[in-house]
């Protein structure tokens, strides 16, 4: 039996639609996570291309840079520079000396008495003759009319006896008395004699003694502190004094100097050289006053084998003051047309003294000199010529060939004794190089140590800037 088709089953021939099915569709089982993933690459991969991109930006600026670096010109070292000059150069001894005035009078009384008046005050300058005390001379005034009366007694008795004289001769050359009288009255005539002179004796010495009562100053100078006042009674012969006075101009200065130089400086004065000698203060970085050389010592000390030099200054501006200490120079030598460089630009290493000359080029080339003396900002040396451009300042970076750069302050030059500063050594004095400092220890003269001018030996034994 054949079962019949259902509409179902049968295709739609017919243009009547007929609805689809509905399809049913699966879940989607992909879990939530997996689906946001792929955005976490795609940031990774931009915060990549990010960094890619500024590395690459970065490299490229370098590169740049170096290149740019490469392209541009070498900076030299800066420095500053000196240049070395011909000149003269003096040799000087250096010690530490003591100002010592020509005269000083502690003036004291000759009489005794009470201080009537004081013409002086303290610290002026006085002038031989000028009055300084008066003392009571009223006593004396007395002891004078004294000896005024009894001089004219005395007279007065010589005057008779000498009557009498005439009148026994006469009488015995009329054998009217004896021989004895006329001699006797010819001693007695003697003895009234003596005694007039020595009345006369008596009223001098109270002129004198009115003389004492006004004090005047025996010398020109300065007088000290007041050491009495009105009223005080002095006494004749007081060790305590009544006032000092010092004279100031000329002032002289004593110094030691050690018994090597004694030859040299012997020879100088024997060829009647006047040797010049500058007093400095303590630092030696100002010069106080110039004289000479006055006079040596006759002997030497053998407890510190120095001689005594003695030294004397004008002091019109009394710039020196007794027992003063001050560093005494005394030139004993000039050295003529020597090569003279600055001293900051001599440098000093193991194998000995050098300078860097600084060519035309701007690059440095090491010069070995040898030093000589010394004076102030300068120093004589050997192994350089006049006119050298020198390096003055920043040796920790120079070497053999560097290249530099030249920064002088205005102003400053090296041929005139100045430091790379500009600012002339003020021990040179008028800043031209005039002069080296020798010690007064033959054992320390070449040991190149500088003195500064502290330091003090009271035996006279000399600080001073020694030969490198």
């Amino acid at each position: 039996m054949t079962e019949k088709p259902t509409p179902t089953n049968i295709p739609n021939s017919t243009s009547t639609a007929v609805s689809p099915r509905p399809v049913h569709t699966e879940p989607d089982q992909t879990p939530p996570a997996a689906k946001s993933r792929w955005w976490v690459w795609a940031i990774i991969v931009v915060v990549f291309l990010l960094i890619v991109a500024f590395m690459y930006r970065q490299y490229e600026s370098a590169k740049a840079e170096h290149d740019k670096a490469n392209q541009a010109p070498v900076r030299g070292i800066p420095i500053t520079t000196a240049t070395s000059k011909q000149g003269d150069i003096g040799v000087y001894i250096t010690a530490l000396g003591t100002v010592t005035p020509v005269y000083t009078v502690t003036v004291t009384s000759r009489v005794q008495g009470e201080i009537m008046a004081i013409h002086y005050t303290e610290g002026q300058m006085v002038k031989t003759g000028d009055p300084l005390v008066d003392i009571d001379p009223r006593p004396y005034q007395v002891q004078l009319a004294q000896a005024e009366g009894q001089l004219q007694h005395d007279q007065a008795l010589l005057n008779e006896a000498k009557i009498d004289l005439t009148r026994y001769q006469t009488a015995f050359s009329k054998n009217a008395i004896a021989k004895q009288q006329v001699d006797d009255q010819e001693q007695t005539v003697l003895q009234d004699e003596g005694t007039v002179k020595n009345d006369q004796a008596g009223i001098d010495s109270a002129k004198l003694s009115l003389v004492y009562c006004h004090i005047t100053s025996p010398i020109t100078g300065r007088v000290g502190l007041r050491m009495i006042d009105l009223g005080n009674i002095v006494q004749a012969g007081s060790t305590s004094g009544l006032v000092v006075v010092t004279q100031l101009q000329p002032i002289t200065l004593v110094f030691n100097v050690a018994e090597d130089y004694l030859p040299q400086i012997q020879a100088q004065v024997h060829q009647g050289h006047k040797l010049e000698v500058d007093a400095f203060d303590r630092d030696q970085q100002k010069k106080i006053a110039s004289g000479s050389l006055l006079t040596t010592d006759n002997q030497i000390d053998t407890t510190t084998g120095t001689v005594k030099l003695k030294a004397i200054f004008p002091n019109q501006d009394e710039s020196l003051f007794p027992n003063q200490f001050v560093n005494a120079r005394l030139l004993v030598d000039t050295q003529h047309g020597v090569t003279l460089v600055t001293n900051a630009a001599i440098q000093r290493s193991s194998q000995g003294s050098f300078v860097y000359i600084i060519k035309p080029d701007e690059t440095a080339a090491m010069q070995t000199v040898t030093p000589g003396v010394t004076d102030g900002g300068v120093t004589a040396v050997q192994g350089l010529n006049a006119n050298e451009v020198v390096a003055a300042s920043g040796f920790d970076k120079l070497q053999e060939g560097a290249k530099v750069t030249v920064r002088n302050p205005k102003g400053a030059e090296a041929s005139n004794g100045t430091n790379p500063s500009g600012d002339a050594n003020p021990a040179s004095g008028a800043g031209a190089a005039t002069g080296s400092t020798q010690s007064n220890d033959p054992s320390t003269s070449n040991s190149g140590k500088a003195h500064g001018g502290k330091g003090k030996k009271q035996s006279g034994s000399a600080n001073a800037q020694g030969n490198p």
